[in-house]
């Protein structure tokens, strides 16, 4: 899996050590064996396949939100985006983290800001016993209408597949281009 965040505010040392307003890691360049750093962070993710598997990718704003972002294709392949600003109307308890003029730059998922107080036991986080599409339905999760309602071509939270518009596919022997685009 090939992974991309924007990230906003970043100041590095001279070894690549330094930090980021939001969706820093740490690094000028993230460590991809260490998962994505800072949350929230919205993702691009693509699996590119192989033998005639498809390609499979998304915008994730799963770990939570900080930019809008958009996947298109040279091949007319669905578009993958969250192109709203959703820091603006960020719910109360999902806001943050701040920047130094307190302008919300993030907003964070129901799972990353702990909401019901057990991530390990969490019908927002889908894990424990809501940890199958099953038992961690869209309707469990709090805020999920605000965040799929604002991005429909996204994946919203952990099980987001079965709304239709979460995960895209595209023909792999068409060996398309995709362009990410930050702020659309």
């Amino acid at each position: 899996m090939t992974l991309s965040k924007g990230r906003r505010n970043c100041s590095f040392d001279s070894n690549g050590q330094g930090s980021c307003t939001d969706g820093g890691c740490g690094a000028l360049v993230c460590d991809e064996h260490n998962g994505i750093g800072q949350t929230p962070a919205t993702l691009a993710e693509w699996t590119l396949g192989t033998n005639g598997q498809p390609d499979f990718y998304d915008v994730s704003i799963v770990d939570g939100f900080n930019i809008p972002m958009r996947i298109s294709s040279n091949e007319g392949c669905h578009v993958a985006d969250c192109p709203v600003d959703l820091n603006i109307n960020c719910p109360g308890p999902l806001k943050g983290p701040f920047d130094s003029t307190g302008t919300a730059v993030g907003c964070k998922s129901a799972c990353s800001a702990g909401l019901d107080k057990n991530q390990a036991d969490s019908s927002n986080c889908c894990t424990g016993s809501h940890g199958t599409p099953g038992t961690c339905p869209a309707s469990g999760v709090q805020y999920y209408n605000y965040f799929k309602s604002n991005c429909p071509n996204s994946y919203v939270y952990a099980y987001d597949e079965d709304s239709g518009s979460a995960l895209w596919t595209c023909d792999s022997s068409k060996q398309t281009d995709y362009t990410l685009t930050f702020c659309p």
